[in-house]
């Protein structure tokens, strides 16, 4: 039952108030068709927007199944809009880019049914009100009748208990009037329907009861509600309270408001479109930058690995401080730069800085336990780092298998010497790790393999055969076009070096080399290679008297020894892969580190090492034993009593260097204060661990260099800091020496990606302005689309949507223009990527280096979304607010 108790609304009008109802007091029955007359502007409309929940009155009390509604709040209007009325208006008020049906759900998608019974529902009030086969047509496809239908099926199709009318049959002509008559009259059969008409005829003809109101005051009522007998019982209230309390308001979801919102937009699909693409722009320029960044980090990250595998951060056993001997070397030293206030001409140490900076600089790296520290993995280190290589000072000789034309030494390589370059060993060092790429093989073209053999799938392609298994296997590395260079051909052997002497001097001289014929080999030529490993210590033979010479001049000896030693076999033919920019452009044999452990176990076998070893007082190669005093005084009779000493061989070869001295002039007194020199030189090296040094003898704990080769930078930085901590631990305890290395590539390239960061932030920073603008349009428009979409507000009002329901529909929208926005974005921009890389790759030779991030890609969709949503919060906020009765009337 409804009852209105001394209902009064007041409208303010500038400094005036206009009474629209003058306290109404009335009670309409639960099954009832209740007709309103009166004049227009005399509060019929008024009173029925009151007992809807749409307008609020000043004084006076709506009492709904015995509750009062002075408690209500906003949400339990809303659920009685939703719930409990249905309105009809005169002007239909559909949402026109709605379908049929689902103007007619509107009401359901509002109180959260499920969409199968929203569905199942709407289809049922369509088929009461005889429109089951327009159900899925837009409202201006049907006639004034049939969207008044459509209308009466939405007010019904959440079962209300009201049913309010404002003029139903105002826009419709006589026998269509009649119809929409005959549907409220059978829908009052079992509900109250109040109507507001001025049709007299038709209110006598179809109502059971009729009020009149004339200036906001009830003049007439033809069949009054008797207090005495017509009243709700206590058990009655206490039904209908608990009813209300069942219907409850769960309001409308986020999909549902997204899918509401997304058919508004397809209605201004033009304009939708030109929105998003506008807010796109910084979009794309942003993901521009992002993705040139990337991938210059990308390629960056890409050199830095390869690089890292060039300049790996070496520990050698005596560092010096490189750093301050370039400091000297440019007369940056702090004496160097005092200024000179004598007036005269002064001279400046720049010989004395640098020597004494390299001499200062110098320190010894305690290598055992260096190699110690690094076996116990400090740090997790292992996870940062490549590989770690060792290396040491024994040497690895290598010769040709085939002796037939003499022994050819291949490795350390003696093209150099043929080609009759007297230059010290570091020059020539230099001067061949330029020639080969940088890649620090310097002139030998044995090079070690990493222990790390995930690095030689990184790093190789086989081409033939495959990779090392054994220590006795090798492989040959020839560049990209399967080319290796005629220098690596004469220091294999493959190549005569005979062919080599005298060429340079001929060049000197003015004389045309002639270039000669290109070579080429098949794959099974080269696999079918084989090598001669021979120990350092292997060159030396017992004498008679119990000493130990050195045999490498004598052809004969060494030729049997070569012959003797164990043979090392080319298993496979490498290539560099696309991605190693490291490897030496001239071809290499590449060799496993097991190799050189077999070496220095092969020297630490040795009879020679261990006669050495058993006699530590005496020098093996004279039998004398060690001595602090270096000097020897010699006569001619000592040399030659020496010279009849040796074996025939050697004995001849330092008398006729003996005789050639005497024909220089020189006196015997002379040649034999020579050779005391000489012998002075080497005694002073002859101690026990020179010997071994000159066998080749080394420790496998104690490397003479360590080669620490980090994944990237930032592993280098980790490393960095690991050293750091070793030093700060070995300063604290005052124990031990701190370790000194050397770090090229930090040097060079330490900047390169603060320097692309600070490039990108910095452009990001210009573009994001276009974000920021893109977000004002987007709130403009949403501001448009609230004022063109005012009257849809007041519709959703009156069926029940509540304050929050139309801020979440606008927000859905510019959710949507913000997610469109933001995918678009990305799509041009990898479109846009494509002549990106193209120009790139054509100035540059760097094949797609533009490509956007995943993550990146997935976090600027979800700015323009944030943004989007930021924009539109005051539009949502000014539609939530609005009046849904002034609402209704807008146009």
């Amino acid at each position: 039952m409804l009852e209105l108790k001394g209902i009064t609304k007041d409208y303010p009008a500038g400094d005036t108030v206009v009474h629209a109802l003058k306290g109404i007091s009335v009670t309409f029955r639960d099954q009832e068709f209740v007709s309103i007359l009166g004049q227009s502007g005399c509060g019929k409309t008024t009173l029925l927007n009151i007992i809807g929940g749409l307008d609020q009155y000043t004084r006076g009390d709506l009492i709904i199944n015995g509750r009062s509604t002075k408690s209500y709040r906003d949400r339990d209007w809303d659920t009685y809009r939703n719930h409990s009325v249905g309105f009809v208006f005169q002007s239909y008020n559909l949402i026109p880019h709605q379908s049929v049906i689902a103007n007619v759900e509107m009401a359901l998608l509002l109180s959260g049914a499920p969409k199968a019974e929203r569905r199942e529902r709407a289809e049922r009030a369509l088929k009461q009100v005889g429109l089951a086969d327009h159900m899925h047509k837009r409202p201006n496809q049907l006639s004034g009748g049939q969207m008044q239908r459509v209308a009466i099926a939405r007010a019904i199709v959440n079962d209300p208990e009201i049913i309010l009318a404002d003029e139903p049959t105002g826009a419709l002509d006589t026998e269509t009037s009649v119809e929409v008559m005959e549907i409220l009259k059978e829908l009052s059969r079992d509900r109250l329907v109040i109507m507001v008409t001025h049709n007299p005829q038709l209110a006598e003809e179809y109502s059971d009861r009729i009020v009149r109101i004339q200036d906001g005051l009830l003049t007439s009522d033809s069949h009054p509600v008797d207090p005495a007998r017509e009243h709700l019982t206590e058990e009655q209230i206490q039904a209908h309270a608990v009813a209300d309390a069942r219907k409850g308001k769960r309001g409308m979801s986020y999909l549902s408001a997204i899918a509401l919102s997304f058919n508004n937009l397809m209605t201004k699909k033009g304009r939708t479109f030109l929105t998003a693409f506008a807010g796109s722009i910084g979009i794309i320029g942003i993901a521009l930058i992002l993705s040139l960044s990337d991938g210059a980090q990308n390629y960056i990250a890409d050199t830095e690995k390869s690089t890292m595998g060039s300049y790996p951060l070496t520990i050698q056993q005596t560092s010096m401080d490189m750093a301050s001997m370039m400091t000297s070397m440019m007369g940056m030293s702090e004496d160097a730069t005092r200024e000179n206030t004598s007036g005269e001409v002064e001279s400046k140490d720049l010989v004395n800085d640098m020597v004494s900076s390299v001499a200062n600089g110098a320190t010894e790296n305690d290598m055992v336990a260096i190699k110690a520290w690094l076996d116990g993995n400090p740090g997790d280190i292992d996870n940062y780092v490549t590989d770690i290589q060792y290396t040491y000072d024994t040497p690895l000789n290598i010769y040709k298998s085939d002796t037939s034309d003499g022994v050819v030494q291949v490795n350390p390589a003696t093209v150099m010497d043929s080609l009759g370059f007297s230059m010290s060993g570091s020059t020539q060092t230099e001067m061949m790790s330029s020639m080969s790429g940088g890649s620090g093989s310097a002139y030998d073209v044995w090079t070690p393999l990493l222990s790390n053999k995930e690095t030689w799938k990184r790093d190789y392609d086989v081409v033939a055969g495959r990779m090392p298994e054994d220590w006795n296997e090798v492989v040959i590395y020839v560049d990209r076009n399967d080319r290796i260079s005629d220098y690596t051909l004469y220091a294999l052997g493959l190549l005569d070096q005979g062919e080599l002497r005298g060429m340079m001097s001929d060049v000197l001289a003015g004389e045309k080399v002639e270039s000669r014929e290109m070579t080429s080999y098949t794959y099974d030529d080269l696999l079918n290679l084989t090598f001669k490993v021979l120990p350092e210590s292997s060159k030396y033979a017992e004498q008679d008297d119990g000493t130990w010479a050195d045999m490498s001049d004598d052809a004969a000896y060494l030729e049997d020894e070569v012959d003797a030693a164990e043979t090392v076999r080319v298993v496979g033919i490498v290539r560099p892969t696309k991605d190693n920019s490291s490897g030496s452009n001239w071809g290499a044999v590449l060799y496993a580190p097991e190799l050189m452990e077999h070496m220095v176990e092969a020297v630490d076998e040795s009879p020679v090492v261990a006669a050495q070893e058993d006699s530590p007082s005496t020098d093996i190669f004279t039998g004398t034993p060690f001595s602090d005093d270096v000097d020897v005084n010699l006569s001619m009779e000592d040399i030659d009593q020496m010279i009849a000493q040796m074996p025939a061989g050697q004995g001849e070869q330092l008398q006729a260097y003996v005789d050639q001295m005497r024909d220089e002039g020189m006196s015997d007194e002379a040649i034999a204060s020579a050779f005391s020199r000489q012998m002075s030189e080497q005694n002073d090296n002859a101690t026990y661990d020179g010997n071994l040094d000159i066998l080749g003898v080394a420790d496998l704990d104690d490397p003479a260099s360590i080669s620490i080769y980090p994944i990237d930078f930032e592993a280098k930085e980790h490393i960095d800091n690991l050293i750091d901590d070793y030093n700060e631990q070995i300063r604290t305890d005052g124990e031990g020496t701190e370790i000194q290395y050397t770090d090229i590539v930090g040097t060079m390239m330490s900047s390169v990606t603060d320097i692309v960061n600070a490039i990108t932030y910095i452009l990001i920073a210009f573009v994001a302005i276009s974000l920021v603008v893109s977000s004002i349009m987007i709130g403009i428009i949403t501001y448009i689309s609230v004022l063109e979409r005012t009257k849809e507000i007041g519709i959703l009002r009156s069926i029940g949507a509540s304050k929050r329901d139309v801020s979440r529909i606008f927000t859905a929208e510019t959710f949507i223009i913000g997610f469109v926005s933001g995918v678009l974005g990305i799509v041009v921009t990898v479109l846009l990527d494509i002549p990106v890389n193209m120009i790139i790759e054509q100035v540059a030779g760097v094949a797609n280096l533009a490509a956007v991030p995943v993550a990146a890609g997935v976090g600027l969709v979800l700015i323009s979304v944030v943004l989007s949503l930021v924009a539109g919060v005051a539009p949502s906020r000014m539609a939530a607010k609005k009046d849904p009765v002034t609402a209704l009337r807008t146009e």
